[in-house]
């Protein structure tokens, strides 16, 4: 049985703030992850992605982000079950919650923190036939580490910031050559993604075909090219070393969704107060949770984590003041 203050479930950058957070209030935390290793979506879908909305940091890939939470968190020792999924929740005699994995590890604590991200997730696949044929043979839906493509001709689909953002990416000196196909003439994406695709098209520097959409694949034992659909001018071919479909995730939550929580469109509502779950004693932070005028951004789930530990340490200790200490006065090492 494996003991803490706060049972941290999802080890991506919010569940890892969190034992920074709940650190300096002297409270022990445990995370348990289904992935292999922490990071969440930013070590095992895209560690080399740019982001840019992290404060302090104009540009931090995913991974590195990763890393710098791990270097921040070490001065408090968090413990980590890693490839095991949280599976079933029970109450003791003594109010503390009893968690087990889907490999029978049991864990105890007054708190769970639920910082699953999108919950158990599998990339949305297009409706091609043989599809299933190419996948790791050139059909990828996850770009893990650009190099990977580098010299190669690659075509993206979707309309969204993942699928802009690769473009951008990989037709900066990497891939040989870019294609990217949207079915609209729009983008979801962001203004600025945007922008910069559409430079790049008038520039020469990516192909871009919009209206259209990807309707085969094509080669032997690896895909050689895609068939796409134009709206108005019929079926065309382009050679292809690989088709990254980037059309999101579809998520779930999994065993968490049989935890008696309010849930409303797979995700988890909470109480802005403090992102307390129905459940006394379990929180939701980061991208699982909803509220009225959630965004889902890492930015917003830190500060929801920051809130989040606040209302444990009362839970924890309701008879003990909780004073607010400042980390320029104190150092992280005043906490340990």
């Amino acid at each position: 049985m494996i003991q803490t203050d706060i049972l941290i479930i999802g080890a991506g950058p919010c569940g890892l703030f969190t034992v920074f957070e709940a650190g300096l209030l002297k409270l022990r935390c445990h995370l348990i992850d289904s992935l292999p290793q922490p990071g969440g979506q930013c070590s095992e879908i895209y560690p080399k992605k740019p982001i840019f909305d992290i404060p302090a940091y104009p540009e931090i890939l995913a991974g590195d982000l990763t890393d710098k939470l791990m270097e921040q968190i070490s001065p408090f020792k968090p413990g980590f079950t890693l490839g095991e999924r949280a599976e079933f929740i029970e109450k003791d005699e003594e109010d503390q919650f009893i968690l087990t994995t889907n490999k029978g590890t049991k864990h105890r604590a007054p708190v769970i923190a639920i910082a699953a991200g999108l919950g158990c997730f599998e990339p949305r696949k297009p409706p091609v036939e043989n599809l299933s044929n190419y996948e790791d043979h050139g059909v990828e839906y996850i770009i893990k580490d650009p190099e990977f493509y580098r010299g190669k001709k690659v075509v993206i689909s979707g309309g969204g910031d993942s699928a802009l953002d690769w473009t951008v990416f990989l037709a900066d000196g990497v891939a040989e050559e870019v294609t990217l196909v949207h079915r609209r003439s729009g983008f979801r994406g962001h203004p600025d993604s945007v922008q910069k695709v559409m430079d790049l098209a008038e520039a020469g520097k990516i192909n871009l075909v919009v209206n259209c959409e990807v309707v085969g694949v094509d080669g032997d034992g690896k895909l050689e090219s895609v068939r796409v659909k134009h709206k108005a001018d019929g079926e065309k071919v382009i050679k292809a070393d690989h088709w990254v479909p980037l059309f999101g995730l579809s998520p779930k939550l999994g065993p968490i969704a049989d935890w008696n929580l309010n849930i409303s469109k797979n995700s988890i509502d909470v109480d802005t107060i403090d992102y307390q779950t129905n459940v006394p004693g379990i929180y939701a932070i980061g991208d699982i949770n909803t509220y009225p005028g959630k965004l889902k951004l890492i930015l917003c789930g830190f500060h929801e984590a920051t809130l989040m530990v606040q209302s444990a340490f009362k839970r924890i200790y309701p008879d003990k003041n909780l004073v607010l200490k400042y980390t320029t006065v104190n150092g992280v090492n005043g906490f340990e």
